[in-house]
């Protein structure tokens, strides 16, 4: 039995596999998209805006064509088809019109031979801006003027919400939310705005076909859908753009939105050349949407043997200028605020909001790490209440297979809750007394200034969830195309994105396994030649990948049984079970599933915290992980740790700071990211119950890390500090303050 057979089979040891690409990234000889070139390439640049809320009076771009190297300048006029695009609704302009939204909208674009002269040119456009008050306070947009006063209707599955400024509304109703208990706990939690923050900063290049189409080569999350918003906007027909994966230089949802792709395609198309649009660090933090800032208020009232009686939440996200995926994270939001626990009586109010504070969208956790805080928090409130046990009373509560979700769903797939809090529980830091005491390793790591005689340590405990896949009825679905060829090899085609979580690696050992050949090779990604695969998010893209290219793969055999013939070429679509719409008065399914299915983390941390200085360290992490059936123990062990640095980063350190809407710490000496030496030990135990919907049984397991690691490393310096600690990140002044 091969190697990759073993891997994909249930019930046996999986191998740790190396990368295909993981040799070319460490040693720099791989190609991202920021190295792209072409023959005969122009370079271009984007105007901003400077403010977060302005009317557009006048854009003059006189003065630029006669700069020395440009070949165009463009503006809102010189949209050729439509002039919005958008995930949701096409509600954000190409280039702004009359009324700029957020600080660092684009308001024009240039192309000129050189960088330096691109951006000269860039900064020669004059606008004339009429400033306007920014509603900047999501608490108050709803009483303030509205921001795009002729955005479409919801439609059909959506509360009608008659509020300004409301994104989306949605409420969860279940049980009796007024039952009375014999205890009761409320608390307010904040959650700042997180920055993918990811090493390849947008870009990409356009190249015309000479017959009035188009060729975009660019870092994105989902091709299919970057082409079905480019074309409209360029007045084409789809198939004359074809987007193309460049190499990916981190996602993490801050690439499902377009960035630079229609700029640069309206430019090449101008002019007749290649163009090419690098953003710098500064641009990258205006040039793409952010995780979702929330403010949430929650009561959980429980019996005194500690089960859960009734939970009431109030749940308010900042959208920004944009609608972007915000109806898809209040969604997740409201679903999972809860968390993984039965309880019959829910109560959820869930408001997505735009302002004029930077656009948000998709981040790794989608809505569920702000509520994860939030509720953990409050079970920590609980169990410290009724003095029992924190991991005790998750355990209590529970909610496995059989039970049902705030929503109403009944859990019908694997959720194997309290294995995972048992095993996780059961991970043992390592003796105090062992751990290595130099400088560098107290709190405050490199810079720090104690010398450990205030340093107090801590143990935190927090469970969390998420859905996988897309939901609510979204037709959600992969494509895969094999070609089997006479001399017994064969070529995948495939448009999921490879943004570094390894589906690529995934795809060749699927093929290879239901080919019965090594002989496979994987095209690259692209419109041109396969149908969509959907994004690389929502923890889906190994599920449906893997799903597309099973099913293409048997059926290309079976066809070339069937017809005798050598070379067979077919492609086929996968599709999950189906999902259905929410109800929109209730909040409550009925039938069936909103969700295709669940995932389950917990994670035990242990934390070092100056109390007289406010520097913190975390020392040691623990955590246990539903991932139905891991067909690399390496990749699953890599996505835990990188999902886990980032909920460490949004615990302690990583906000965008802004001042009437303008972003003020764009860059990486302001906005802190965690490094290596901010990292702690990760022990993984990785718990496999197959989904039996999933083909190999296989889940997503990029984001339940990012979900729980943020509350569980708070409820550790909560444990350190004594604190309450209901805001993150947590800031010096919150463990020492007043």
């Amino acid at each position: 039995m091969s190697t990759v057979t073993r891997t994909l089979r249930r019930g046996h040891a999986v191998p740790r596999t190396r990368r295909a690409d993981a040799v070319p990234k460490v040693t720099g000889e791989f190609a991202y998209s920021s190295d792209l070139q072409a023959a005969g390439m122009l370079w271009g640049h984007t105007v901003r805006s400077p403010h977060a809320h302005a009317r557009v009076v006048n854009v003059d771009v006189s003065e630029v064509r006669s700069l020395p190297g440009v070949h165009a300048v463009l503006t809102h006029d010189d949209v050729p088809g439509k002039k919005t695009y958008g995930l949701e609704f096409a509600d954000q302009p190409v280039l702004a019109g009359d009324r700029v939204r957020y600080f660092g909208e684009a308001v024009a674009v240039v192309a000129a031979e050189e960088p330096e002269q691109a951006r000269r040119a860039a900064a020669a456009v004059r606008v004339e801006y009429e400033q306007l008050q920014p509603i900047t306070d999501p608490e108050r947009a709803t009483e303030s003027e509205p921001l795009h006063p002729d955005r479409p209707t919801m439609g059909h599955g959506y509360r009608d919400d008659p509020r300004p400024n409301v994104v989306r509304s949605l409420v969860i109703r279940r049980g009796d939310p007024a039952a009375t208990a014999d205890v009761s706990v409320e608390g307010e939690y904040d959650v700042g705005q997180q920055d993918q923050a990811f090493l390849g900063p947008e870009s990409g290049i356009a190249i015309p076909d000479g017959e009035g189409g188009v060729d975009i080569h660019v870092a994105t999350q989902w091709l299919h859908v970057d082409r079905d918003q480019v074309a409209p906007c360029l007045g084409l027909q789809p198939e004359q753009v074809r987007i193309h994966l460049a190499g990916v230089g981190g996602a993490f949802g801050g690439r499902e939105d377009l960035s630079m792709q229609i700029h640069a395609a309206m430019l090449a198309l101008r002019t007749g050349r290649p163009v090419k649009i690098v953003y710098n660090r500064e641009e990258s933090f205006v040039g793409h949407i952010h995780r979702h800032p929330a403010r949430i208020w929650a009561e959980h009232r429980a019996t005194r043997d500690g089960r859960l009686v009734a939970v009431r939440m109030r749940i308010l996200v900042d959208g920004g200028a944009y609608a972007s995926s915000s109806t898809a994270v209040i969604s997740n939001a409201c679903s999972f605020a809860v968390g993984p626990y039965a309880v019959e009586n829910v109560e959820i109010d869930g408001l997505a909001v735009y302002t004029n504070n930077p656009p948000c969208g998709a981040m790794r956790g989608f809505g569920a790490v702000q509520t994860c805080f939030a509720s953990e928090a409050q079970m920590d409130r609980l169990a410290a209440k009724l003095d029992i046990d924190p991991v005790e009373l998750r355990l209590l509560n529970a909610l496995e297979p059989g039970g049902r979700l705030a929503t109403g769903q009944i859990v019908t797939g694997s959720l194997p809750t309290r294995e995972v809090i048992r095993r996780a529980a059961a991970l043992v830091p390592p003796d105090p007394e062992r751990l290595p005491r130099e400088a560098i390793r107290l709190p405050g790591g490199a810079g720090n200034t104690t010398r450990g005689e205030g340093v107090r340590r801590g143990v935190g405990f927090a469970l969390g969830f998420k859905n996988i896949c897309y939901s609510e009825g979204f037709d959600d679905y992969c494509s895969a195309r094999v070609v089997l060829a006479a001399d017994g090899s064969a070529e995948v085609h495939c448009a999921a994105a490879e943004v570094g979580q390894g589906v690529s690696d995934v795809i060749l050992q699927v093929a290879r396994l239901e080919l019965g050949t090594e002989d496979v090779a994987l095209a690259s990604g692209s419109t041109a030649h396969v149908g969509s695969a959907g994004s690389a998010s929502a923890s889906r893209m190994t599920w449906m990948a893997a799903g597309a290219v099973q099913t293409a793969c048997r059926a290309a055999l079976e066809e070339r049984e069937r017809t005798g013939r050598a070379e067979v070429d077919v492609e086929r679509e996968y599709r999950h079970p189906r999902t259905y719409p929410l109800d929109p008065e209730t909040g409550q399914i009925t039938d069936g599933r909103a969700h295709v299915a669940l995932a389950v983390a917990a994670m035990r941390v242990v934390v070092e915290v100056d109390v007289e200085l406010g520097l913190t360290r975390v020392v040691w992490i623990g955590t246990a992980q539903d991932v139905g059936h891991a067909l690399s123990r390496t990749a699953v062990e890599g996505q835990i740790e990188g999902g886990t640095a980032q909920g460490l980063g949004l615990a302690l350190m990583e906000e965008i700071q802004t001042r009437d809407g303008a972003i003020t710490n764009a860059s990486f000496t302001d906005y802190l990211i965690p490094t290596f030496l901010d990292m702690p030990p990760v022990v993984s135990e990785l718990i496999e119950d197959p989904e039996p919907d999933a083909p190999y049984g296989v889940k997503g397991v990029g984001e339940p890390p990012t979900v729980v690691s943020t509350a569980a490393i708070v409820a550790a310096l909560r444990a350190a500090s004594g604190r309450e600690l209901a805001r993150v990140p947590v800031r010096p002044d919150d463990l020492v303050g007043l």
